[in-house]
């Protein structure tokens, strides 16, 4: 067994109060993730109480329930957070409420925010990382569990498309699919099933995105647009990696403002260029093909969006000075 595994249950079995957390804004990784690993600890240790925090999103309702609660009420719990690799982009929690902290996550490190660290960059996803956990300890699995936790997997590598999918991600979905018997079409539709207003709103961006002579592409989408197709801010960032195929990008960005937190969401993706550094000059980061910022002053996704553009130049001006 991994030995960072090894200690990973040690503690969680130490601890009679676990507090799971991730990133603000989560994704279907994340949030599949957090729910799964709460419910098989549940499973595993009854008598236990362990939650799942952080703002719910509507749309991915189907990965079950968060927990709502006051962390400074809790006596020296654990905290173990996911899919997150720095302490700014974690959502609900106190960070200096717990008297010990886990982190697993397949992001690359930006700070060291943890006791205990099991960071993977190689993986396709965290959900790849918890599905290894459980099956190399005696934590427990069920169907529910076993259905989030492909969902996530498949979601972060967008259907195995991505360079991060391994023979690794391959065999543990087998497992996950033989064993809990997943009914692949309907966890499928979860996804990806969604309203017509939606995939027109994906053809407005396909629209009116503009390209740049350096391949790179952006688009801002204000209130008014949104507003127009029906859509909230997170749509866009659920349509980030549709455009992954597009001969002429090598990188991307969408910018969508969020009126409740008056602050503006970016999507960032790429197929060649190196994007988290850029990112993280503008409260951001995530993977070097995939990454995301928040922005408060419109003036600053100007200057990312300039930034972007000059590393994809500068990617695409090596690219051909190779050929």
């Amino acid at each position: 067994m991994n030995i960072v595994f090894k200690q990973i249950i040690k503690k969680i079995k130490e601890y009679d109060t676990i507090v799971l957390a991730r990133h603000i804004g989560p994704d279907p990784d994340a949030l599949a993730s957090e729910i799964a690993l709460r419910d098989s600890i549940k499973l595993t240790f009854p008598k236990k109480k362990v939650y799942a925090v952080g703002n719910s999103v509507a749309k991915f309702k189907y990965f079950g329930s968060l927990d709502r609660i006051d962390d400074n009420n809790l006596n020296k719990p654990l905290l173990i957070i996911l899919d997150v690799p720095n302490k700014s982009r974690i959502d609900g929690i106190n960070y200096d409420n717990y008297d010990y902290v886990i982190r697993i996550d397949h992001h690359p490190n930006v700070e060291e925010i943890s006791d205990l660290e099991y960071v993977c960059v190689t993986a396709s996803s965290t959900c790849e990382l918890i599905t290894e956990l459980m099956v190399e300890t005696k934590l427990k699995m069920n169907e529910s569990i076993a259905n989030n936790l492909f969902l996530g997997i498949v979601a972060d590598s967008d259907r195995f498309l991505l360079s991060y999918t391994t023979p690794k991600t391959f065999k543990l979905i087998t497992m996950l699919i033989e064993k809990y018997n997943l009914n692949i079409s309907n966890l499928y539709n979860n996804l990806y099933l969604r309203p017509i207003n939606e995939v027109k709103f994906q053809a407005y961006i396909t629209l009116n995105m503009t390209v740049t002579e350096n391949n790179f592409g952006y688009i801002k989408l204000d209130k008014s647009i949104m507003d127009e197709f029906k859509v909230d801010a997170s749509s866009a960032s659920n349509m980030i990696n549709n455009f992954n195929f597009i001969k002429e990008l090598y990188a991307w960005a969408f910018s969508s403002y969020d009126e409740k937190n008056k602050i503006y969401k970016i999507n960032i993706r790429s197929r060649g260029p190196i994007i988290n550094d850029v990112a993280q000059n503008y409260n951001g980061g995530g993977h070097i093909f995939a990454s995301g910022a928040r922005i408060k002053e419109e003036s600053d996704v100007d200057k990312l969006f300039k930034d972007l553009d000059i590393r994809t130049k500068d990617y695409k001006n090596k690219l051909f000075s190779t050929k």
